[in-house]
């Protein structure tokens, strides 16, 4: 197996948290071939997928965690595999990206996930397909909808649609004298679409992390805890990770959500839950995989790359 890897700058990573790291980590143990690549080393050139890649060694060392050979111009459809692992924001160069990579799946690689539900799910908005699952939730634009939402529930959060790690994730209370600021930066004054879900008082016991492996549940998830004086659950944003074996709820979640992902092409996914709601469907670059492993034995890297062999055939 030769395998690509279309991720952030390697050097900016930290191993110890990373999922990508880990993927990379157990392919190499499987003996598979792993190149890399960043964004802006993807191209089309006469209706071929290219990219300049770089054979990659990884090592299980804090000061010395990889090694890059010389680059070289490949064809992409010529690797078995690609895994899109870069994070978000999800912009129109993301967007671009997915567009070679679509290509290069015609040309014959499984592309991790597809690039067509790279585009159409986004983490907050592909939600709005599971309403029986969710809390409450608004997507709009339009300053006097989210005025409304907030008169009708009372306590709310608000966040972009494009972000990750808990980045401009508000809570507001009716009567909270930073409302008009909050809504007019989150949308650029009504120019850009963002989200409101009524508030769940269950994130005192974590926003818990459910990943799904070609459309089944591990047993386990991550519940990350808000810091003191915190909202967000996010580790990024200071949350602290517990490892918990699913709950008969979280369950029903996976097990309603899992064939839709498999229908979409989406080997891999983390959803986000809190209390018994689904607030998130994270399929551009789901984390949480070191933290689960650390607490349980699990492999979740490994089981991601055997469905990944066994998709291939």
């Amino acid at each position: 197996m030769k395998i690509g890897v279309v991720m952030d700058p390697i050097e900016s990573i930290n191993i110890k948290k990373d999922s990508t790291f880990e993927m990379i980590w157990q392919a190499q143990q499987l003996g598979w071939q792993v190149v890399y690549f960043e964004m802006r080393d993807l191209s089309i050139l006469n209706g071929r997928a290219l990219g300049q890649a770089r054979a990659l060694t990884a090592f299980q060392d804090a000061d010395h965690w990889f090694e890059l050979g010389q680059q070289e111009t490949i064809e992409l459809g010529s690797l078995d595999a690609i895994l899109m692992r870069k994070d978000p924001p999800f912009d129109m160069e993301f967007v671009y990206s997915t567009y070679i990579l679509e290509l290069a799946e015609e040309q014959g690689a499984l592309v991790v996930n597809s690039p067509s539900a790279l585009r159409d799910c986004n983490e907050k908005a592909y939600c709005a397909w599971f309403p029986d699952l969710c809390p409450d939730t608004l997507i709009t634009r339009n300053d006097q909808d989210f005025r409304a939402f907030l008169a009708e529930h009372k306590d709310i959060i608000l966040k972009p649609l494009d972000g990750m790690g808990g980045a401009s994730i508000f809570r507001v209370q009716l009567g909270s004298p930073n409302i008009s600021v909050i809504i007019e930066t989150l949308t650029q004054h009504g120019t850009r679409y963002a989200m409101a879900q009524r508030f769940i008082p269950e994130i005192s016991e974590g926003d818990k992390r459910i990943l799904m492996v070609a459309g089944k549940p591990i047993p386990y998830g991550l519940a990350r805890i808000p810091a003191k004086g915190e909202t967000r659950g996010n580790l990024a944003a200071g949350g602290s990770g517990v490892a918990l074996k699913l709950s008969d709820s979280d369950l029903h979640i996976a097990n309603t959500v899992g064939p839709e992902l498999i229908k979409r092409n989406i080997l891999f996914a983390g959803l986000d839950v809190i209390g018994d709601r689904l607030t998130e469907i994270n399929v551009t670059s789901p984390t949480c995989i070191k933290e689960i492993n650390a607490q349980y034995d699990t492999n979740i890297a490994l089981d991601l790359l055997q469905a990944i062999q066994a998709k291939i055939g």
